[in-house]
């Protein structure tokens, strides 16, 4: 049975492309309200892990435990009812169009046949307002927003139904050093909040400047865990190599 203050648990996940194995026995547990990050190098298998809890990608084998429901796998319709939400590093925004039908792509607020368009304004200007993110002109394509605005845009329509967990792949991906701060500014407004994060990233001074844990991959594999408040960003490489040393027996 879970602790109550874990509202997700995966154990045990593996998955195989061919001869690659992405995942490797993968297990982690994800704090409610707090934010825990994964970091790796590219081909640790996080994107995958990511793809999995969102149901994007189904496991070979492990479970996947959240609520009060257990899962070997979940689909893209189960992750959304069990309240997962998703912003992947793409965004997975349409550049023609603007912020408000960004956020309501594919779910759009209808007025007997007709899009009612007054409703989504007032509704898109809530949730970015919501979570700090300013587009003075919402009818602007999003393909001429900075990074920061593009992301904002892709978590207020992550964020229209509400949820219990928001998974990020790689937020502040190709982003400079101001809208890289505004966006974890973003972020840590969100845990104010009380929305429980698990955010994928490369960079380890965001996430010891952010994160409340942090899970370490390599080559499909979780070789480190610790809580940021225990070590730090210097430090963390070290317990990599205590922790490998453990599992080899040295």
């Amino acid at each position: 049975m879970m602790n109550e203050s874990i509202i997700l648990e995966v154990q045990g996940l593996t998955k195989r492309f061919g001869h690659i194995q992405a995942l490797d026995g993968v297990s982690l547990e994800v704090r409610a309200g707090a934010i825990t990050a994964i970091v790796g190098d590219n081909g640790s298998g996080k994107s995958t892990l990511i793809k999995i809890l969102s149901g994007n990608l189904r496991p070979d084998s492990g479970s996947i435990h959240i609520g009060n429901k257990t899962c070997p796998g979940l689909t893209i319709p189960q992750a959304i009812s069990l309240g997962i939400r998703t912003v992947y590093q793409d965004l997975a925004l349409d550049n023609y169009k603007n912020s408000v039908d960004n956020i309501f792509l594919g779910s759009e607020l209808m007025q007997g046949p007709f899009l009612n368009r007054r409703a989504m304004r007032r509704e898109a200007e809530k949730l970015l307002a919501d979570i700090h993110v300013a587009i003075p002109d919402l009818t602007e394509p999003v393909a001429s927003l900075s990074g920061g605005q593009r992301q904002g845009v892709a978590i207020a329509r992550a964020l229209r139904r509400p949820g219990k967990l928001l998974l990020l792949d790689e937020p502040t991906a190709a982003m400079g050093i101001q809208e890289s701060h505004s966006t974890l500014e973003m972020l840590a407004g969100l845990r104010q909040r009380g929305m429980t994060q698990l955010i994928v990233s490369h960079n380890l001074h965001q996430v010891f400047a952010l994160a409340d844990y942090v899970y370490v991959m390599r080559s499909g594999r979780v070789i480190a865990a610790a809580a940021t408040g225990d070590t730090t960003a210097q430090r963390l490489p070290e317990l990599i190599l205590r922790r490998e040393s453990e599992a080899e027996g040295l």
